[in-house]
């Protein structure tokens, strides 16, 4: 079944302050360290992520991530699939991702 993608920002507008805003609340940050360390970046449903929190709070906290930018939501209808814009965050911020964690580690060497 083919989705409609719900349209976040463009990578070049992607704002650092909008970013921050969205990886300070705990619940989105494990979001993204959970997206983050599945290399593949496949798509997953809403409820693969274990949030102990409320259907209505993961929709807004879905919602300002991609809002921020950080992921695509692909709405099926009666369901959404999450994305992580990883090329995106990469481009735009490189190293985000590392610093979540989750990404490969930074290189260390001297300069």
């Amino acid at each position: 079944m083919t989705g409609r993608n719900l349209d976040g920002p463009e990578v070049d507008a992607l704002d650092l302050g909008a970013v921050f805003r969205a990886l300070a609340d705990e619940h989105r940050r494990s979001v993204m360290t959970q997206l983050a360390t599945d290399r593949s970046d496949s798509e997953r449903g809403c409820n693969s992520f274990d949030l102990p929190i409320s259907k209505q709070t993961q929709t807004h906290h879905f919602r300002v991530l991609r809002e921020a930018g950080l992921i695509d939501e692909i709405d099926y209808g009666n369901r959404k699939g999450i994305r992580l814009r990883r090329a995106d965050i990469e481009k735009r911020f490189p190293g985000l991702l590392a610093l979540l964690g989750a990404g490969p580690p930074a290189d260390t060497t001297p300069r």
